[in-house]
């Protein structure tokens, strides 16, 4: 059998739920690289799990030498090098490129990874100016010139919206910047002008020669100075011609193999990106795609990897809806939902628990506080938000002091 090296560091949903059943169905053999494989091999000895890695082989997987060895010392040659991570994508490609497997351009993933590299490669290529700053102390911070407000305060390699804020004055600039440090002494923040407008997506699968836009979500978010997603709604309906200019700039960009998941604001002066994920996207809506786009979105995406041509994707019409229910203060999960599935009238509904019946919550105005999350699908949008209003309501939630 062919053998499939996926790099992973947590143990995440759509790696256990999603890549491992692909990987089987294509009949691939599953070696699992990964930094934490004592807490794989926790997960992995419960009974009645949808797929398992034939091998769990611990490795630094944040350093390609290391994963290049770890596939060199068993022998075979891979089928294919993959990670969904976004913190592994560079590693992944660099260990493609050197087996000779189709892959991501590893300059191209990590300019996506790091956000100022990002900008930079922006201008670069004449596409977007946005004035930005890296920053790695207060002095850095007291150094700067004048500075656009409100200005935008994120990790430089950040994730999930954790740690980013909204600054309206250099007071708040410098005081959410000292409290990052407090917690991470020394982490490099990105300084951005912030962007007026509408968030959406972009999803899109390349298999190097051709990409294709699958669509994308209108995203809600709570409101400043925190960035926390809250809700998003499939089929933005955006001009076909505004998609294509966010098709072309990540074109540009130097994206074209595999899935990627692209976030954009949409000024008065046209879609301005706000990052570049070169990965699939997260936070459950991975599991939502799959559902309303009516084919094995995972298997394709293994697919592109192991070499194979992008097909001619009929994407349904069909309606998507998503919404993410946080914690409302910090404490103990006393008493919360169960998950649950229904199905009726065309409109199929997931409800996911994120966290347990006594889990300690603490509040890091991010996508970490959800507690769950309400996935649903459906022939059309007025039926659906209305399914998702309904269930919404019996959704209750007890925290303790």
């Amino acid at each position: 059998m062919q053998t499939l090296y996926l790099l992973t560091h947590v143990s995440t949903a759509p790696v256990n739920e999603g890549f491992l059943p692909a990987a089987r169905a294509l009949g691939l053999t599953v070696a699992l690289l990964t930094d934490c494989a004592d807490a794989h091999r926790a997960h992995f000895a419960q009974g009645g799990l949808p797929a398992y890695p034939d091998e769990i082989v611990p490795c630094d997987v944040f350093n390609p030498l290391a994963v290049i060895d770890a596939i060199t010392r068993r022998g075979d040659k891979p089928a294919a090098v993959f990670s969904n991570s976004d913190h592994l994508q560079t590693a992944a490609a660099i260990a493609a490129s050197y087996f000779g497997l189709p892959g991501k351009d590893w300059r191209t993933t990590y300019a996506a990874k790091n956000k100022a590299e990002m900008r930079r490669r922006l201008a670069e290529l004449g596409i977007d100016t946005l004035w930005h700053a890296v920053v790695c102390d207060a002095e850095a911070v007291a150094a700067l010139g004048e500075v656009p407000m409100p200005c935008i305060v994120k990790p430089r390699e950040g994730v999930a919206s954790q740690q980013v804020s909204l600054a309206r004055s250099r007071a708040e600039l410098a005081e959410q910047c000292a409290a990052i440090w407090a917690e991470h002494p020394g982490q490099t923040l990105l300084l951005e002008a912030y962007m007026e407008g509408p968030l959406y997506t972009l999803e899109t699968l390349g298999d190097g020669s051709s990409i294709r836009a699958l669509g994308g979500f209108r995203v809600t978010l709570s409101p400043p100075p925190y960035f926390v997603e809250l809700e998003a709604v499939w089929g933005t309906g955006l001009p076909a011609a505004i998609e294509a200019e966010v098709l072309e700039i990540i074109r540009r960009f130097g994206v074209g193999f595999g899935a990627c998941h692209t976030e954009f604001v949409l000024t008065p002066q046209g879609p301005r990106l706000i990052e570049i994920n070169y990965r699939s996207i997260g936070d459950y809506r991975e599991f939502l795609l799959r559902d309303t786009l009516q084919f094995p979105l995972f298997e394709q995406v293994l697919r592109l990897h192991l070499g194979q041509p992008l097909p001619t994707l009929d994407v349904p019409k069909r309606a998507a809806w998503i919404r993410y229910f946080t914690a409302s203060e910090a404490g103990t999960l006393r008493n919360a939902p169960a998950a649950s599935q229904q199905e009726s009238d065309g409109v199929r509904l997931t409800y996911q628990p994120l966290r347990q019946v006594g889990d300690a919550i603490q509040l890091t105005h991010s996508n970490k506080d959800y507690v769950g999350v309400l996935r649903g699908s459906g022939p059309d949008t007025d039926g659906l938000a209305a399914a998702v209003e309904n269930a919404s309501r019996k959704l209750v939630w007890e925290i303790a002091q």
